[in-house]
């Protein structure tokens, strides 16, 4: 639990200092204008504006309200500091390791009910800039009054829509100290936007454990798929090459029928080879291996025993009438012949 603890706040402290950092920033870049009311002795308000124009001379404050007619044009838009007198206020000295200096509001924030008659929650406060006292320590100067003395000042100024409203008040030494501080709706809260960077961090960090765990997930469903792939594409090989089917392999079938089936090639080199000078083949068809060769001659007879004397053909024979034409060099022959495929060197 005090791991928890440290870590939440190491994390609060620098989601603040970012969140202020970021306020401060847009500040600068659009400041809105100062209306400073300047408590007095009397409990009347001086007000200081950028215009003097609309200055007033004294406010009254009476009843939980302001009593100036035209203070709500004034104060609308604006930034408005409250400096309360230094009697309201209780002033205690904190002296501090000069490392906390960055980290001064929440020690102070959680020390308050030490240093004063309230908590932290009933109390505003705030605390002046630190003073070094040699390498090692700082002081500072903790300013803290009651929560409801302030929030009717800040109640009497809110529904005149100002931009902010701050309470501050001036210090023995000098130096105002702010203790309250409440932005319009439309404003950044440094409070509110260090909460949001909170909670990015932390959808952030969920969505990163998510990825991870997404990204594992997937690598392992891929990896399974690719090993899955690798196999069938081995077993594929596997059979191409007919380690595993034998003579039966797509790769022996092939290679069976390469010597099993006559080669068109083979069989017109043959015919050219056999044949005489005197015949002349005009059509010739293979079906499966029987060969079909038409064509003229001077002597159709004689062809029959000359294809068979052949290695390559057996059982030849005229499949249609020997005809002769006038117009004709010689007889028209139509012979058939088993092919006997001798493919192999």
């Amino acid at each position: 639990m005090s791991s928890l603890s440290s870590i939440r706040t190491i994390l609060d402290a620098w989601t603040g200092t970012v969140a202020g950092a970021i306020v401060t920033g847009l500040e600068r870049m659009v400041a809105p204008r100062l209306v400073r009311l300047v408590e007095d002795e009397k409990g009347t308000f001086a007000l200081e504006a950028a215009k003097p124009e609309n200055s007033l001379k004294e406010i009254a404050f009476g009843d939980g309200k302001f009593a100036a007619a035209n203070l709500a044009q004034i104060v609308r838009g604006s930034r408005v500091e409250i400096v309360l007198r230094p009697s309201r206020f209780l002033f205690r000295p904190l002296e501090l390791p000069a490392r906390a200096a960055d980290f001064l509001d929440g020690i102070v924030r959680a020390q308050i009910d030490r240093l004063t008659p309230w908590s932290a929650g009933d109390a505003v406060f705030g605390c002046s800039a630190p003073v070094a006292q040699g390498s090692e320590s700082l002081t500072t100067l903790i300013a803290a009054a009651p929560r409801r003395l302030v929030i009717g000042y800040v109640e009497a100024v809110s529904g005149y829509h100002p931009s902010a409203i701050a309470i501050v008040t001036e210090a023995a030494e000098g130096g105002r100290i702010k203790v309250f501080e409440q932005k319009s709706r439309g404003a950044i809260d440094p409070v509110r936007l260090s909460r949001t960077l909170q909670a990015v961090l932390a959808v952030a960090a969920v969505t990163a454990v998510v990825g991870s765990i997404a990204a594992g997930y997937l690598a392992d469903s891929l990896s399974t798929q690719e090993n899955e792939l690798q196999q069938q594409i081995t077993q594929r090989r596997a059979a191409i090459r007919g380690i595993d089917g034998g003579e039966r392999s797509p790769l022996a079938l092939l290679e069976r029928r390469k010597y099993e089936t006559p080669a068109s090639v083979i069989v017109l080199e043959s015919l050219s080879r056999l044949l005489p000078d005197h015949t002349y083949v005009t059509e010739m068809h293979l079906a499966g291996n029987k060969v079909q060769i038409s064509g003229i001659t001077r002597d159709a007879p004689s062809l029959i025993p000359l294809i068979e004397q052949s290695q390559h053909f057996t059982r030849a024979t005229f499949y249609a009438p020997t005809t002769r034409s006038s117009t004709d060099p010689g007889e028209r022959f139509h012979i058939e012949a088993q092919i006997e495929p001798r493919n192999a060197p």
